[in-house]
C-alpha cells in the first residue's frame, strides 16, 4: 500500500501542476477577449479566429482543471446524507461513487473521444466559420482532459482506501493554507505588535 501511496503523491505532484499552469489560460483568454473587444470597437475588426481560440482555452481549463477540482475537494456535491455520515462511510460513499460513476463514465468519454480527434487530425479538419481555426487541437483536449481526470480518480481511491486502512490522514479534510492577504495581514500585525 505504501507503493500506492506514493504512486498517489506523483498523480497529485502533476495535477497540481496542471492546476496551477491552467491558471494563466484564464489570463490568456482574458487578454484575448479584452483585445478582440477593443478592436471591434475602436477599429471595427474582428475576427473568428479570436473568437475560436477563447473557446478552445475556455475548454482546455474546465477539461484540464476537472482533475485539479477533484484533488482539492472541491466539486459540486450534495450532503444531504453523507455530510451526517462518519468520516468513514464517507470515505466508501466516495470509493463507490469513484467506481461506479466517475471511472466508467471518464474512462468511456476518453475511450469513445480517440478516434474523434484521430480522424480529425487525418483530415485536418477546419471550423466551418471564415477564418476559423483547425478542430483537431480541441479534440484533443478531450481525450487528454479525461485521462488526467481518471488518474486523479485512481489517486482519490488510493487516498480513500489508504485513510480506511489508517495509513493516511482524511483526504477530504482541506488543508488550509494562508493566501499572499492573509500572510501580509499577519506581518502587519506582527509588525504593530498586535500578535
Amino acid at each position: 500500500m505504501n507503493g500506492l501511496l506514493k504512486l498517489s503523491k506523483l498523480i497529485d505532484a502533476l495535477t497540481e501542476r496542471v492546476g496551477k499552469s491552467i491558471i494563466w489560460l484564464v489570463l490568456l483568454v482574458t487578454l484575448i477577449a479584452a483585445g478582440n473587444a477593443l478592436m471591434r470597437y475602436t477599429i471595427n475588426y474582428s475576427s473568428n479566429a479570436f473568437l475560436e481560440i477563447q473557446w478552445y482555452l475556455f475548454s482546455a481549463i474546465f477539461l484540464f482543471g476537472a482533475g485539479y477540482t477533484l484533488m482539492r475537494n472541491e466539486h459540486v456535491r450534495i450532503d444531504l446524507i453523507a455530510g451526517r455520515l462518519s468520516k468513514r462511510a464517507q470515505a466508501w460513499i466516495d470509493i463507490f461513487g469513484i467506481l461506479l460513476f466517475l471511472l466508467p463514465m471518464a474512462v468511456t468519454v476518453m475511450y469513445l473521444s480517440w478516434p474523434i480527434f484521430v480522424l480529425a487530425w487525418q483530415n485536418n479538419e477546419q471550423s466551418s466559420n471564415a477564418g476559423g481555426l483547425p478542430l483537431w487541437p480541441v479534440r484533443l483536449l478531450v481525450p487528454i482532459g479525461f485521462f488526467l481526470l481518471v488518474i486523479q480518480a485512481i489517486s482519490e481511491l488510493i487516498k480513500r482506501f489508504g485513510f480506511l486502512l489508517g495509513l493516511c490522514a482524511d483526504p477530504t479534510e482541506k488543508q488550509h493554507k494562508m493566501t499572499p492577504e492573509e500572510e501580509l495581514a499577519l506581518a502587519i500585525k506582527a509588525q504593530k505588535g498586535e500578535l
